[in-house]
């Protein structure tokens, strides 16, 4: 069997037609094929996506209950995963459910405006995601929130820590709003810190253990996890950095 997570939807679907044909049983973690290709696995795994943007919103709006200018970072174009989160970040932040990811660009709505040269792309390059996020608040130094759909530059400890220290002032107040998705031990320290507002974590380890489990089921005949088979989700700020993971 195969468990596999999608970087290019869209490629990974031309790829699993011959898993598909071979009769190879086929399952998605963390990132799930597009709507028109998940006939070619049996379920998905992992973060229900969408409320990850959700919890990011939810994270920002707490700071900035008004709105105001707002950056977004994603993983890349292609990544249905990212796309998700960024269709809730933007449905809950102007309050309305758009047609498809990656959501309706905020443009005024509830407040919320995403300023000229966002959404910025990563490519999971983390040096590159880091470098935009500094550039991205020297451009707008009355940026209101930025918010990243992975952790990204928060990857990078000694990095981040130097760049964000200039802000810390700024978060403490919340002048700005910085929120990350994930919630690896690096960026627990940076919350605790006090060089962010929050992230919402994904369960990972769950993800793998479910998937490589699941498959080994199928081979013994049983049937397929449920699609979708949600692992849930740990939504951490300041106050509870502590106690958050694995509520």
């Amino acid at each position: 069997g195969i468990a596999v997570s999608p970087a290019n939807a869209a490629a990974m679907a031309s790829a699993l037609k011959d898993a598909k044909a071979a009769g190879i049983p086929v399952l998605t973690f963390d990132s799930d094929l597009l709507p028109e290709n998940k006939d070619l696995r049996l379920a998905y795994i992992g973060t229900h996506n969408y409320d990850i943007g959700v919890g990011l919103a939810k994270l920002v709006m707490g700071v900035k209950p008004k709105g105001g200018k707002i950056c977004l970072q994603s993983g890349g174009a292609a990544a249905a995963n990212h796309n998700e989160r960024l269709q809730g970040v933007r449905d809950t932040l102007s309050g309305t459910m758009s047609k498809e990811s990656p959501g309706d660009r905020l443009t005024g709505q509830n407040g919320w405006t995403e300023v000229d040269g966002c959404p910025l792309y990563t490519n999971d390059d983390f040096p590159l995601a880091l470098q935009q996020e500094e550039d991205i608040l020297n451009k707008y130094p009355d940026l209101d929130a930025f918010i990243a759909t992975g952790g990204f530059g928060e990857f990078i400890p000694d990095g981040y820590k130097n760049f964000a220290e200039k802000y810390k002032d700024k978060i403490a107040s919340g002048a700005v709003a910085i929120a990350a998705a994930d919630t690896l031990a690096m960026q627990m320290d940076e919350l605790k810190a006090g060089l962010a507002t929050g992230n919402v974590g994904q369960r990972p380890s769950e993800m793998g253990y479910k998937s490589i489990y699941a498959l080994k089921d199928i081979k013994e005949g049983k049937a397929p996890p449920a699609d979708p088979t949600y692992t849930g989700l740990d939504v951490c700020n300041q106050k509870n950095a502590d106690t958050c993971l694995g509520k």
